[in-house]
């Protein structure tokens, strides 16, 4: 069976305290069940506060979502039932019940809480991009559609495209990685 799902980032609840453990065993899982081409990376967010200890200021880690683990999977029933069933976990946020798949979250936060664990979202595309030429858009609302360059930001990795929209011009401004270059 071909999926053709992509890899998407997800919110875990599990029992508070565990939150480790759940990382640690959902890895191991993910080996031993071999399902290490679905359930990629799992992600208890800290962040590192000094605490006054015994009346010593000591930096010491703790857990910005108490209770909560995020993991990058592509969304399948056997992936699913994977997590779903690792010990501690009790259930994904976002899911209805009912064997429900969940919602995942947007790149935007995704990226935010890994930019706080010091981690890349995602790596940057070592490529070049003109005005004038033109894209396809391979995320997002656009999916699909081809678009012209109109500016670019590349500090940022942001491009602008000038997309055509039932007979209009319509501008919209996307990350580097969420088009392509088209074969000429």
């Amino acid at each position: 069976m071909v999926e053709t799902a992509k890899k998407q980032w997800y919110v875990l609840h599990t029992y508070s305290g565990f939150e480790d453990k759940v990382r640690s065993d959902l890895l191991s899982r993910a080996q031993s069940l071999g399902m290490q081409d679905y359930i990629f990376r799992v992600v208890v967010p800290q962040e590192q506060k000094v605490e006054n200890v015994r009346g010593k200021k000591e930096e010491v880690s703790e857990k910005v979502f108490p209770g909560y683990v995020l993991v990058e999977m592509v969304m399948t029933d056997e992936s699913w039932f994977v997590v779903r069933n690792t010990p501690n976990v009790t259930g994904f946020v976002g899911s209805h019940g009912g064997g429900s798949k969940p919602s995942p979250l947007y790149d935007d936060e995704v990226a935010a809480i890994l930019q706080m664990q010091g981690e890349p979202a995602k790596k940057k595309r070592d490529i070049h991009f003109e005005v004038g030429e033109s894209v396809k858009i391979t995320e997002g609302a656009f999916n699909g559609m081809v678009g012209k360059i109109s500016d670019i930001q590349e500090d940022k990795e942001k491009l602008y495209l000038t997309i055509d929209m039932f007979g209009h011009a319509t501008t919209a401004e996307l990350d580097y990685d969420q088009v392509d270059k088209i074969d000429d």
